[in-house]
């Protein structure tokens, strides 16, 4: 029986909504939006092997949220543009870390945090994007001298290039490779099993003039 206001229910109609979003490009500067909510990041190129079995599905290499306010500090504090800020962030690290910025996109929902969060659980465990799970560390924020003194994050160590000082290489980034390819086959092989339906095709928001 069909429980049609079960958090999994509202979850896969999160994402079935999310998914009709247009796809964005990231090539020019994100004009500033206020809002918060679920987004991620795909590849939509020819030039990056290890992406490129991705590039006509709609799996994405990043999902995840944007919140309204921050609660670091122990405050609730409002933001405006927490979901801008966070592409922003990550169209900056894309291009740090040496890849081609023309070749991805993001999709964005606006969304209330507690559905925001519905909605980004459910594509980490439907998808498990590959930068979430097997090359982690894109999405950490340099916070500080702490931050700094770690060790390189997987993803830096397979897209190396931030602006960021590091401690010692810890990964293997020949292994690294080989395990996101093989997480990748996996993820076209399991491509139809998601549980909530696909859109027929791809709609782009052309945002490329400057």
């Amino acid at each position: 029986m069909v429980r049609p206001l079960s958090t999994e229910q509202i979850a896969n109609t999160i994402c079935e909504t999310f998914e009709r979003q247009p796809l964005v490009s990231m090539t020019h500067e994100i004009p500033r939006f206020e809002g918060s909510g679920l987004y991620a990041l795909y590849y939509r190129g020819a030039s990056e092997d290890l992406y490129f079995p991705l590039a006509s599905l709609q799996i994405p290499v990043y999902a995840g949220q944007a919140l309204s306010s921050n609660t670091a500090t122990g405050e609730r504090v409002r933001e405006r543009y927490p979901l801008h800020s966070r592409l922003k962030q990550h169209r900056l690290s894309i291009m740090e870390g040496g890849l081609p910025v023309a070749e991805f996109r993001f999709r964005a929902l606006l969304l209330p945090d507690v559905h925001a969060d519905l909605g980004e659980n459910a594509l980490r465990v439907g998808y498990t994007p590959v930068w979430n799970s097997k090359l982690t560390g894109f999405g950490s924020k340099e916070q500080g001298a702490t931050t700094r003194q770690s060790k390189k994050s997987k993803w830096d160590t397979v897209h190396d290039g931030r602006r960021r000082t590091h401690g010692g290489v810890v990964h293997d980034v020949e292994k690294l490779v080989v395990g996101a390819k093989a997480h990748i086959a996996r993820q076209v092989s399991d491509y139809d099993e998601r549980p909530w339906p696909h859109p027929a095709t791809d709609t782009y928001l052309d945002l490329d003039t400057p």
